[in-house]
Protein backbone atom coordinates (compact mmCIF):
# COMPACT_ATOMS: atom_id res chain seq x y z
CA UNK A 1 0.00 0.00 0.00
CA UNK A 2 3.06 2.03 0.03
CA UNK A 3 3.09 5.20 -1.82
CA UNK A 4 -0.50 4.66 -2.90
CA UNK A 5 -1.75 7.98 -1.29
CA UNK A 6 -4.71 9.06 0.93
CA UNK A 7 -7.01 9.64 -1.91
CA UNK A 8 -6.29 6.74 -3.90
CA UNK A 9 -6.71 4.26 -1.21
CA UNK A 10 -9.96 5.87 -0.06
CA UNK A 11 -11.02 5.99 -3.57
CA UNK A 12 -9.87 2.30 -4.77
CA UNK A 13 -10.53 0.24 -1.28
CA UNK A 14 -13.90 -0.96 -1.96
CA UNK A 15 -13.02 -2.90 -5.26
CA UNK A 16 -9.58 -4.24 -3.12
CA UNK A 17 -12.07 -5.36 -0.51
CA UNK A 18 -14.22 -6.71 -3.06
CA UNK A 19 -11.33 -8.80 -5.16
CA UNK A 20 -10.17 -9.81 -1.85
CA UNK A 21 -13.37 -11.42 -0.69
CA UNK A 22 -13.76 -13.02 -4.29
CA UNK A 23 -10.59 -14.11 -4.26
CA UNK A 24 -10.99 -16.13 -1.14
CA UNK A 25 -14.38 -17.95 -2.23
CA UNK A 26 -12.01 -18.74 -5.47
CA UNK A 27 -9.50 -20.58 -3.37
CA UNK A 28 -11.73 -22.24 -1.19
CA UNK A 29 -13.15 -23.44 -4.58
CA UNK A 30 -9.97 -24.26 -5.70
CA UNK A 31 -8.69 -25.41 -2.37
CA UNK A 32 -11.40 -28.31 -2.58
CA UNK A 33 -10.73 -29.20 -5.91
CA UNK A 34 -7.12 -29.68 -5.63
CA UNK A 35 -5.90 -26.93 -7.88
CA UNK A 36 -2.81 -26.92 -6.48
CA UNK A 37 -0.79 -28.36 -3.34
CA UNK A 38 0.95 -26.77 -0.96
CA UNK A 39 4.33 -28.81 0.40
CA UNK A 40 3.33 -28.51 3.98
CA UNK A 41 1.92 -31.95 5.46
CA UNK A 42 -1.40 -30.85 7.04
CA UNK A 43 -3.91 -29.28 4.81
CA UNK A 44 -4.94 -25.83 5.63
CA UNK A 45 -6.80 -23.17 4.32
CA UNK A 46 -5.76 -20.11 6.74
CA UNK A 47 -2.12 -21.46 6.25
CA UNK A 48 -1.66 -21.77 2.86
CA UNK A 49 -4.53 -19.84 0.65
CA UNK A 50 -5.33 -17.15 2.73
CA UNK A 51 -2.03 -15.35 2.38
CA UNK A 52 -1.95 -15.68 -1.31
CA UNK A 53 -5.68 -14.35 -1.75
CA UNK A 54 -5.10 -11.20 0.85
CA UNK A 55 -1.04 -10.89 0.25
CA UNK A 56 -0.92 -9.83 -3.53
CA UNK A 57 -4.27 -9.11 -4.21
CA UNK A 58 -5.72 -5.82 -2.86
CA UNK A 59 -2.23 -4.17 -2.79
CA UNK A 60 -1.88 -4.97 -6.81
CA UNK A 61 -5.41 -4.19 -7.58
CA UNK A 62 -5.62 -0.91 -6.07
CA UNK A 63 -2.01 0.11 -7.66
CA UNK A 64 -3.25 -1.41 -11.18
CA UNK A 65 -6.47 1.01 -10.85
CA UNK A 66 -4.46 3.63 -9.64
CA UNK A 67 -2.19 3.99 -12.37
CA UNK A 68 -4.72 2.42 -15.23
CA UNK A 69 -8.37 3.08 -14.85
CA UNK A 70 -10.27 4.91 -16.74
CA UNK A 71 -8.18 3.28 -20.00
CA UNK A 72 -9.56 -0.06 -19.78
CA UNK A 73 -7.06 -1.48 -22.63
CA UNK A 74 -4.36 0.12 -20.54
CA UNK A 75 -6.05 -2.13 -17.37
CA UNK A 76 -6.13 -4.95 -19.29
CA UNK A 77 -2.80 -5.45 -20.88
CA UNK A 78 -1.23 -4.34 -16.98
CA UNK A 79 -2.93 -7.42 -15.62
CA UNK A 80 -2.50 -9.50 -18.08
CA UNK A 81 1.07 -9.01 -17.78
CA UNK A 82 0.78 -9.39 -13.74
CA UNK A 83 -1.10 -12.54 -14.29
CA UNK A 84 1.08 -14.14 -17.04
CA UNK A 85 4.30 -13.33 -14.38
CA UNK A 86 2.27 -15.31 -11.70
CA UNK A 87 1.57 -17.97 -13.98
CA UNK A 88 4.18 -18.87 -16.31
CA UNK A 89 6.95 -18.05 -13.64
CA UNK A 90 6.44 -16.74 -9.78
CA UNK A 91 4.85 -20.49 -9.69
CA UNK A 92 7.75 -21.74 -10.99
CA UNK A 93 9.56 -20.24 -8.61
CA UNK A 94 7.51 -21.05 -5.77
CA UNK A 95 7.72 -24.84 -6.80
CA UNK A 96 11.22 -24.99 -6.62
CA UNK A 97 11.59 -23.75 -3.61
CA UNK A 98 8.54 -25.98 -2.31
CA UNK A 99 5.62 -23.87 -1.09
CA UNK A 100 3.34 -24.69 -4.06
CA UNK A 101 2.76 -26.28 -6.80
CA UNK A 102 -0.18 -27.37 -9.62
CA UNK A 103 -2.24 -29.84 -9.57
CA UNK A 104 -4.72 -30.14 -11.59
CA UNK A 105 -4.10 -27.06 -13.55
CA UNK A 106 -1.74 -26.16 -16.48
CA UNK A 107 -0.22 -22.74 -16.30
CA UNK A 108 -2.75 -21.58 -19.12
CA UNK A 109 -5.20 -22.59 -17.12
CA UNK A 110 -4.38 -20.81 -14.16
CA UNK A 111 -3.34 -17.90 -16.25
CA UNK A 112 -7.08 -17.78 -17.26
CA UNK A 113 -8.29 -18.42 -13.54
CA UNK A 114 -6.38 -15.20 -12.43
CA UNK A 115 -6.67 -13.08 -15.36
CA UNK A 116 -10.82 -13.34 -15.37
CA UNK A 117 -11.58 -11.71 -12.20
CA UNK A 118 -9.96 -8.33 -14.36
CA UNK A 119 -12.63 -7.64 -15.66
CA UNK A 120 -14.73 -8.08 -12.84
CA UNK A 121 -12.54 -6.02 -10.24
CA UNK A 122 -12.55 -3.02 -13.46
CA UNK A 123 -16.67 -3.58 -13.68
CA UNK A 124 -16.92 -3.44 -9.88
CA UNK A 125 -15.07 -0.07 -9.81
CA UNK A 126 -16.61 1.22 -12.78
CA UNK A 127 -20.44 0.75 -11.01
CA UNK A 128 -19.12 1.96 -7.64
CA UNK A 129 -17.79 5.27 -9.22
CA UNK A 130 -20.82 5.60 -11.36
CA UNK A 131 -22.73 5.48 -7.93
CA UNK A 132 -20.75 7.34 -6.12
CA UNK A 133 -21.10 10.19 -8.96
CA UNK A 134 -17.50 10.02 -9.64
CA UNK A 135 -16.47 11.13 -13.46
CA UNK A 136 -16.62 7.71 -15.43
CA UNK A 137 -14.34 6.62 -17.54
CA UNK A 138 -14.31 3.97 -20.11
Amino acid sequence: MLFIGKRSFKRYSIAGVFIIVFEIINHMYGHKRNWWKFYNKRKSFVRDELPFSIGPYMPLSMWLLKISYGNFKKFITLNAIADGLFAFFLIDVLKRIKIIRLNKLSHIQFFFYLHYKTYLLYGFQFLFEKWRGYRVYM
